[in-house]
């Protein structure tokens, strides 16, 4: 585990700072609406409610928006593990794959549960200096607990330079 990811999840947990981030940072996100729900090293869940703004024409939520929160939940589990990393680490999305289920109504919460494998690709980059790949799953339940979307998002790693 990143030894800095108390001091990382410190800076998000706050519901104003999360805010604040995802203004600064993926102001789509701010605009639609996205929650953190929890965030620890093993997992983080991200959460995004149908309203107006995220709305399709079948009376559901977006697809987009429902990306968004998928990416958003496998997203901050590579940002936690590259938080004040020396070398530094980019990570990029390079794949993303996603099944719906069912109309996406009232709260969706997008879990993954992948940080440690996260965890676990960030240091073979760091050790090989090579780029290393990750497939993320984030599953989305409404509030009863049912399957509403499923993704697949593959992140890469790369140590930067160590000059």
């Amino acid at each position: 585990m990143n030894p800095e990811f108390s001091a990382f999840k410190k800076q998000l947990a706050n519901p104003f700072s999360f805010k604040l981030f995802l203004l600064t940072k993926l102001p789509s996100a701010f605009f639609a609406g996205l929650k953190l729900i929890r965030l620890v090293p093993e997992e983080a869940a991200i959460g995004v409610s149908y309203k107006w703004f995220n709305k399709n024409p079948f009376r559901s939520m977006y697809f987009a928006v429902l990306s968004m929160a998928a990416e958003a939940s496998t997203g901050i589990l590579c940002m936690s593990a590259l938080y004040k990393r020396k070398p530094s680490v980019s990570m990029l999305i390079v794949r993303i794959e996603g099944n719906f289920y069912k109309k996406a109504v009232g709260q969706i919460i997008f879990t993954c549960p992948d940080g440690m494998k996260i965890q676990q690709a960030v240091e073979d980059a760091l050790v090989s200096d090579e780029s290393k790949s990750v497939i993320c799953e984030s599953t989305g339940k409404n509030e009863s607990g049912e399957i509403v979307a499923q993704f697949f998002c593959t992140w890469s790693f790369k140590s930067r330079s160590r000059a």
